[in-house]
């Protein structure tokens, strides 16, 4: 009996926290255009290399828990999506795999760019936001991935 009930306990502490609607069907519409219009650029930053695809699924994730419990189950059920959002809500992190792939695509991404422009002042200038951009996930928390027993 006390293993289900320490089982059911920790179930609970690895789920998302729930949503909460606002209360306000204006406001909950106006967060739902804000989570679709996140979403978009999220899909434009997967092939865009100066835009960030991270921060903008993050973003929808955030705008849909206030707005519609519908899209933000999808969000959450995306193979891809879903667990990068739950491993930030839960631990505030992004497991080391994860960070590697960042910095593998950040690399492609900007290196391609720098190379195809035809200005020394553009690739400096896409340099430095790589650099920074690099900076920036550098300081990002790296969590392990936890062995199920």
């Amino acid at each position: 009996m006390q293993q289900r009930v320490n089982k059911e306990i920790h179930d609970e502490q690895q789920q998302v926290p729930l949503i909460r609607l606002h209360d306000s069907r204006i406001v909950r519409f106006g967060y739902l255009a804000l989570g679709f219009a996140a979403l978009l650029l999220a899909v434009a930053g997967a092939v865009l290399p100066i835009l960030p695809t991270t921060p903008f699924v993050l973003l929808a994730a955030a705008c849909f828990a206030r707005s519609s419990k519908h899209f933000h189950d999808k969000l959450l059920a995306n193979r891809i999506a879903g667990p990068i959002i739950r491993e930030w809500v839960e631990h505030r992190s992004i497991q080391r795999p994860v960070k590697r792939w960042v910095y593998l695509l950040l690399a492609l991404s900007f290196g391609s760019s720098i190379l195809m422009m035809p200005s020394g002042w553009h690739q400096a200038m896409l340099a430095v936001l790589g650099i920074i951009l690099a900076a920036f996930i550098w300081r990002i928390p790296v969590r392990d991935a936890v062995s199920p027993r």
